[in-house]
């Protein structure tokens, strides 16, 4: 694919005072500016800001519920046509490029970027949510209309509670991040255009895709990463919040949330300014050590064998019921669907650009095929085995005393879901110092998010330099910081999950016509592969 423009040739470079800047023209300051806007005017009208965001919720939940379903299930579609065809066998980078980073080093920073703070705020939640309320496939609850325990029931809502959990968090998710990593991918390292999303779009629109075509959709990317990366700082900075409340007794409040999202983000500034090296890979890799810790304990100091078997019994109903579960149409448990699944396609369609980039930047060298299938399956298991084990002891508890079960009261009696995990910890030895552990690891999560988001971000508003000033790069982290605040000021989760929706509907067709350059690239590699071989 043959171009004139050269990387960074719409950018403004200079120097303010001590801070250096190189940034595209366009994109960085309507993105800048309108970020600023959407702060200030939040903050001043957090009432009528929270009535908005309610609206684009139940719009996106009960309206487009099916529109959703059926973009999500055709990116998996996709990502298996991209194995079994000829194009697994093309290398991203050309034939004769090697992988950047080992196996290990590059699932951690898959882990610790594509899964966030999900595994630690949602990993009990779900599957005793999934088991008790929404009921996926209108499966009847343990406990009946009266409040008493039905012990007949516990197995097939135990098991469709966990498969419930797994379809939010498996290959569904993952195949979103998979089609936004590749289009980076081959556009960036097999046909030398910039590493922007809109470099994507070059089969499609030409020359046209370095005009305002191309910077509406690296807008759209922006604040796609924007309002997804919120989502998780608000719920990050919560969980935080009811531990240090549960642990040493901080008072749960709004003021508190956002002087742990402040300092936080100051811990972000100094990963940020470091680099990917010395910030979020060896972060990444420390939090991948922590969590695997922290899993075992749970493993080993809960019901062991009741654990083990619930993931397993989780991942063959998860199997089974795959088709039913993705299917949009013909259901009836619309609370579990509309309420649950929507937010979570929209969540990771909106993670998608920070992600994708992410991924690309750390998957040079790879195969095609080696690639998505790592990307799917690898990921995916991790996280079935963690909620799985987590979600059963969780669910373990809650079945054998559900009197006095925290969980139940956290879950099921209250719903109050950023402290159902400390309400597990609380059932098992060192709580106080495991339910710390968790804490520490909640912000750790919450620094890669903001360290690897900052860097994806500044990559787009840079015009595709990767090796921009790194004080744009703290910009980007105090931007984040600051809509995660005013999101949670203006109306809590609801307010988050509608800068997750409201991205994602124009993203999720920005990514549908990627799937179709992908396909037009591939081929041209195909026939330059077959051209060389002759």
């Amino acid at each position: 694919m043959e171009t004139d423009y050269v990387v960074g040739q719409d950018n403004i470079e200079g120097q303010l005072g001590p801070f250096g800047f190189d940034v595209h023209n366009r994109v960085f300051i309507v993105s800048a500016l309108a970020s600023l806007v959407f702060i200030i005017l939040t903050l001043l009208f957090p009432a009528r800001a929270g009535a908005l965001f309610q609206t684009i919720v139940s719009f996106a939940t009960g309206t487009l519920d099916w529109y959703f379903m059926l973009v999500v299930d055709f990116f998996i579609l996709f990502c298996v046509v991209l194995i079994v065809s000829p194009y697994g066998s093309v290398r991203l980078g050309g034939p004769d490029a090697r992988p950047d980073y080992h196996y290990l080093s590059w699932f951690a920073m898959l882990f610790a970027a594509g899964i966030g703070i999900g595994l630690l705020f949602f990993g009990v939640l779900e599957p005793v949510y999934h088991a008790n309320v929404s009921l996926p496939l209108g499966i009847a609850s343990p406990f009946g209309a009266d409040g008493a325990l039905n012990p007949e029931a516990i197995p097939e809502a135990t098991a469709l509670g966990l498969a419930g959990t797994y379809l939010h968090w498996g290959i569904h998710g993952w195949a979103v991040y998979v089609v936004m990593a590749l289009a980076l991918s081959i556009f960036t390292y097999n046909k030398g255009l910039p590493f922007s999303i809109r470099s994507a779009f070059f089969p499609i629109l030409g020359d046209r895709v370095w005009g305002w075509w191309g910077h509406v959709i690296d807008i759209l990317a922006v604040f796609s990463t924007l309002f997804g990366l919120a989502t998780s700082l608000g719920l990050g900075a919560q969980q935080a919040n009811a531990g240090m409340n549960f642990v040493f007794g901080l008072e749960v409040s709004a003021a508190a949330q956002v002087i742990i999202i402040l300092l936080v983000t100051a811990v972000a500034l100094v990963s940020v300014w470091r680099g990917l090296d010395g910030g979020v890979k060896k972060l990444s890799e420390f939090n991948m050590i922590m969590a695997v810790l922290f899993f075992f304990f749970v493993l080993l100091a809960g019901p062991t064998l009741v654990a083990m078997s619930g993931f397993w019994t989780g991942l063959t109903t998860y199997v089974t019921e795959f088709v039913p579960l993705s299917a949009p149409f013909g259901r009836e448990d619309d609370a579990y669907r509309q309420d649950w699944t929507i937010f979570y396609w929209a969540w990771w369609i909106s993670w998608a650009p920070f992600v994708g980039m992410f991924i690309a930047r750390v998957s040079r060298g790879r195969t095609i095929r080696e690639f998505v299938i790592c990307v799917l399956i690898i990921p995916s298991l991790f996280i079935f085995i963690w909620m799985g084990v987590v979600g059963s002891t969780a669910l373990d508890q809650l079945y054998a005393s559900p009197e006095t079960s925290l969980v139940k009261a956290y879950v099921i009696d209250t719903y109050s879901p950023e402290l159902s995990l400390f309400g597990m910890l609380n059932e098992l030895p060192l709580t106080g110092l495991m339910s710390t552990i968790a804490i520490v690891l909640a912000l750790i999560f919450f620094v890669t998010s903001s360290d690897s988001g900052s860097l994806v971000i500044d990559t787009i508003t840079a015009g595709g330099k990767i090796d921009a000033p790194r004080t744009q790069r703290m910009f980007w982290a105090v931007v984040e910081g600051l809509i995660a605040i005013v999101l949670l000021l203006g109306g809590g989760l609801s307010a988050l999950q509608a800068g997750v929706t409201a991205t994602a509907i124009p993203f999720s067709i920005v990514m549908l016509l990627m799937c179709y350059s992908i396909i037009k690239a591939l081929n041209g590699e195909l026939r330059l592969g077959a051209s060389k071989l002759r």
